[in-house]
């Protein structure tokens, strides 16, 4: 069930996280693998307009309690200023904590 929804979840995220295209261009998929196994899944791809988004997912602590996915991943795109902008993110028992030059880093105490 665990491995269903963080599959869900990926998908959804990288829906969510897909610059929208302007009507006067198409984007063509340039790159796109995936492979799912029972202990993990990780898949890629990359289009025409820039946007590429790499992903793995490894079960953590199978068949106990604390069963866990822990899924790390990037994702790139170009913004309407014209830069390119990437997020690398680990999603774990921490939550999502995504990094990247555009972001705020969070202050500690």
């Amino acid at each position: 069930m665990k491995y269903t929804i963080a599959i869900v979840f990926a998908a959804i995220l990288s829906v969510i996280l897909a610059a929208p295209l302007d009507d006067k261009q198409t984007a063509q998929i340039l790159r796109q693998s995936a492979d799912v196994q029972p202990d993990g899944y990780k898949f890629d791809w990359e289009t025409s307009d820039g946007q590429k988004h790499e992903e793995e997912g490894t079960l953590t602590n199978p068949g106990a309690e604390n069963e866990a996915i822990v899924v790390r991943g990037s994702f790139s795109f170009t913004a309407d200023d014209g830069q390119v902008y990437t997020v690398n993110y680990i999603a774990d028992e921490n939550g999502f904590q995504p990094q990247g030059a555009h972001l705020p880093i969070p202050l500690t105490n």
